[in-house]
């Protein structure tokens, strides 16, 4: 299990230190860890109550790299769509 309450702490804070209403969008789109949400909710639902997050652990999984270049792929492929949805605006 990894310990990922340093890195979504540090995210926290450095949003709040921008000025910036943390959020889990804000929060996932800096995470350098993949999370599951309900995790990330209670990170955030915590730290703007208490301005403390939880120990929270996920599991470490070791991705291959055909699985790895899938996952690349397809946020490719949503983040083109979206940028284009936004052009379209």
């Amino acid at each position: 299990m990894k310990n990922v309450t340093d890195e979504l702490q540090k995210i926290l804070q450095d949003l709040t230190g921008e000025g910036k209403k943390p959020t889990t969008a804000l929060v996932r789109a800096r995470l350098t860890t993949q999370i599951p949400m309900p995790a990330i909710i209670a990170a955030v639902k915590s730290f703007k109550s208490t301005s403390h997050v939880p120990k929270i652990e996920v599991r470490e999984t070791s991705l291959t790299a055909d699985e790895r270049i899938a996952q690349l792929e397809e946020q490719v492929k949503e983040l083109t769509e979206r940028l284009i949805a936004l052009e379209n605006k």
